[in-house]
């Protein structure tokens, strides 16, 4: 029996009879712009084939990541062959905006002055670049900051160094960021400062870095995901008819998650679609939540739809949420566009308002929950904050089994206080949208544990940890209980869903313990791994006691395994991974994260393996420690490239910006709060404070937002008018309206409940943070609740 023929929605009828132009869809939350738009590329690759043109030309649709792409290719594919009798997977190409310059440059990169074969390196890669570059100009300029940092400060800068360089660091990739979005070389930047009168220690600080970090892409013969935006206009720039040839391949353009879009990204598509005309942009200025930290600026979209009024479109009609939730959502727009914001005109939440669907639609707004939007209106510490909604899940899990909850944070470092307060309370949760997930962490920490030992086998203190954090607690106890035919019941740690407990220690047995100790005293640690002659473990007596029965063929187990992990050594890394992580892991989702690690440090190592000193296992190593603690981001393991579905049970646990496109039957917002949603300097709250200005700077600076100024001043011609301190203001006015973005987005992600609290921050007793102006805007917007009615 053949699906139901779709009846598009009024708004949507309207979009899908485009037939040519330049036209602008502002879309709400919940509207179906991926549907509409994937069913107009269909359209358009019908009309491509009934012209006869379908080898020859295609359609492209561009948008920002790569699970959104693979969501359009099975959108469109299917439309093709259920709707239109097509042959799936021609006539239209589906890419990532990164992707797309990359296969322009990849088609002929001599126009650039790359070879055919051409790297790319990954953020990692990247990042370490320019950290080495920030630490070298660092070692020479020592004072480069000092004239902005507190005296008090200054005279405990050790305390402070690791902060004032980790600003260093966001100067100098902020102003290549920019460097390469206005396509100009380091030598040109620097003639342009040096045309300046007075010293400029943070731009000195960025261009030397980025000549720097430049001179370390040369050297590696590759590129980054900067650059290839730029180097793909280059290379349309320099042969016309290669430009030419592309535009015809391409009449139309179709554009998702417009609003993200940057100056480079916006001129791509805008050479492209200049000569057949044909290009819409589909987005919502109020989910632009990236711009403080991107290129990304919505005010292309917005003068793009103005500039073409002719074609602009609306998608206002949304499904998603129940009809409180949209009234909502759609008063934040309506307070925000007013004085109380304190928002620029052109900052301010835009119309659309949000619109229920019409009756008879085949996706009705669903019902409302009891209640169905509720202001916690309780002060309360973080701790607080924590155990009061982990305990409203805890009741609203077991009467909604089949229905999605999420708890959303500002930040990763929130989410992660969550998981853990999730996991002691047995709570079962899917923490795999966070940014590094306590997963990964976990795998990563205890595989760079072995990988440590491996490395330095001399090392007894790591291998006395090998012993108490790995061994034991994952095969020695278990093997213990099977010796002693006792019933085995792991620790609260082993094998879990949720290893996050990995990473903290649990108490060891007092036999364990002091083998623990033993090893980490031996002088010879070869006499216990591979003896020769003598055995040290033969002349450990006190094992032969008798309550220590069992210790001794416990050692000899695990010496058996050192053994077999410290030959594996000679084996390539990403061969030595999964044996480790096959003798330690039970689990699925373990292995599979152990599969992927492995095969990241393979290409570690071969990127290193190229004109560079090799990377050893110490390096490798350290790697999967610095995954471990957080301190990269681990490539692809977040959200993957396949999407996400929230399970009915278990409690999704994300930050605001990664439940982007996502949707629960109930939602928390949390810390709504002044310091993560701040007004931007509303005259009524001067004392609210913004991580982007480090505690010693002097006058509450962003040295960042600064340096970024002086930068787009040069470029101007003068910083004759430049005043420190403009930029800082700014920036924070920048800032409180993407915030304010973001908590629309996190609003618009619940279907029937929504629930928002705000924390008094870390210094909650002596500097308590209010709630956001937001959040009391709202409240008054709403019917007063008893605290508890949000536990139902």
């Amino acid at each position: 029996m053949s699906a139901p023929t779709f009846v598009p929605r009024p708004a949507q009828e309207r979009i899908l009879a485009y037939r040519g132009g330049y036209m602008g869809v502002s879309a709400v939350p919940g509207s179906g712009k991926t549907f509409t738009l994937s069913l107009l590329a269909a359209r358009l690759v019908e009309e491509l084939a009934a012209s006869g043109n379908l080898g020859e030309r295609e359609i492209l649709v561009v948008t920002m990541t790569n699970s959104a792409a693979e969501n359009f290719r099975s959108r469109i594919g299917r439309f093709l062959r259920e709707e239109r009798g097509l042959l799936p997977g021609v006539g239209y190409r589906v890419r990532t905006l990164h992707g797309l310059a990359h296969d322009i440059v990849r088609e002929r990169p001599s126009l650039v002055g790359l070879s055919e074969d051409f790297d790319i390196v990954d953020e990692r890669a990247a990042t370490d670049i320019i950290r080495d570059a920030v630490l070298a100009y660092l070692r020479t300029h020592p004072d480069a900051l000092t004239p902005y940092i507190l005296p008090e400060q200054l005279s405990r800068f050790r305390s402070i160094e690791k902060s004032v360089t980790a600003t260093a660091i966001d100067i100098a990739g902020s102003v290549i960021r920019l460097a390469k979005e206005q396509r100009r070389e380091p030598y040109q930047l620097k003639a342009d400062l040096a045309r300046q009168s007075g010293t400029w220690p943070l731009l000195e600080l960025g261009l030397q870095a980025y000549a720097d970090y430049q001179r370390g892409l040369l050297l590696r013969g590759a590129v980054d995901f900067n650059d290839l935006i730029g180097l793909a206009l280059r290379a349309l720039d320099s042969d016309p008819g290669f430009l030419s040839r592309l535009q015809d391949r391409w009449p139309y353009i179709l554009e998702d998650e417009a609003q993200d879009s940057s100056l480079l990204q916006e001129n791509l598509l805008r050479r492209l679609a200049a000569r057949h005309g044909n290009w819409v942009r589909v987005g919502d200025p109020n989910q632009a939540i990236n711009t403080t930290f991107t290129g990304a600026d919505v005010r292309f979209l917005r003068r793009f739809v103005a500039e073409n009024r002719e074609l602009a479109r609306d998608l206002p009609n949304s499904g998603r949420s129940a009809l409180p939730i949209i009234e909502i959502a759609n008063s934040l727009i309506t307070w925000s566009q007013g004085p109380q914001s304190y928002l620029d005109a052109t900052d301010r939440l835009a119309e659309p308002l949000i619109e229920p669907t019409p009756p008879g639609d085949p996706q009705p707004n669903p019902p409302a929950g009891m209640p169905p939007v509720h202001l916690y209106e309780v002060a309360l510490a973080p701790h607080e904050e924590i155990d009061t909604i982990v305990k409203s899940v805890k009741r609203w899990l077991p009467a909604h089994p089949d229905e999605t909850v999420a708890i959303l944070t500002p930040d990763n470092q929130h989410g992660f206080s969550f998981i853990a307060a999730l996991e002691r309370a047995n709570i079962p949760f899917d923490d795999s949208l966070l940014s590094s997930t306590l997963t990964v962490r976990a795998a990563a920490n205890v595989l760079a544990i072995v990988l440590s030992y491996i490395a330095q086998p001399q090392n007894t203190p790591q291998l006395a940890r090998l012993w108490s954090d790995v061994w034991w607690p994952r095969l020695g106890q278990a093997r213990a209980q099977r010796a002693t035919q006792a019933e085995p019941t792991p620790p609260e740690d082993a094998d879990l869903p949720t290893p996050s407990s990995a990473l903290h220690k649990q108490e060891l047995p007092p036999p364990i313990a002091h083998i623990a100790q033993t090893l980490r005293a031996l002088h010879e640690p070869e006499q216990f791994i591979f003896p020769a002659g003598y055995d040290w473990l033969e002349h450990f007596t006190w094992l032969d006691e008798p309550e220590q029965q069992g210790l001794r063929p416990l050692l000899l187990d695990f010496r058996r395994d050192l053994q077999r992990w410290t030959r594996a050594a000679t084996l390539p890394v990403d061969e030595l991974l999964l044996t480790i992580g096959a003798n330690l892991f039970s689990d699925a989702a373990d292995l599979a994260l152990t599969h992927h690690l492995a095969v990241t440090l393979a290409r570690l190592a071969d990127e290193r393996a190229t004109g560079q000193t090799p990377w050893r296992l110490p390096e490798l190593a350290q790697e999967l420690d610095a995954i471990a603690q957080n301190k990269r981001r681990a490539l692809n393991f977040a959200e993957g490239d396949g999407g996400y579905t929230a399970v009915p049970g278990k409690v999704t646990v994300a930050t605001m910006h990664k439940a982007k496109g996502l949707e629960w039957d109930r939602v928390y917002l949390t810390s709504v709060n002044s310091y993560s949603f701040p007004t931007g300097g509303h005259p009524a709250r001067v004392d609210e404070q913004y991580r982007s200005e480090p505690y010693w700077a002097r006058d509450h600076i962003n040295l960042v937002a600064e340096a970024i100024a002086q930068f787009e001043w040069v470029q101007r011609g003068s910083l004759d008018d430049y005043v420190l301190g403009d930029a800082t203001y700014a920036a924070r006015r920048a800032l409180a309206a993407e915030r304010l973005r973001l908590l629309y987005v996190g609003i618009t992600r619940a279907r029937k409940e929504l629930i928002l609290t705000y924390n008094t921050g870390r210094n909650f007793e002596r500097n308590p943070n209010p709630p956001a102006a937001a959040f009391e805007a709202l409240r008054r917007r709403l019917p007063a609740h008893t605290p508890d009615r949000a536990d139902r």
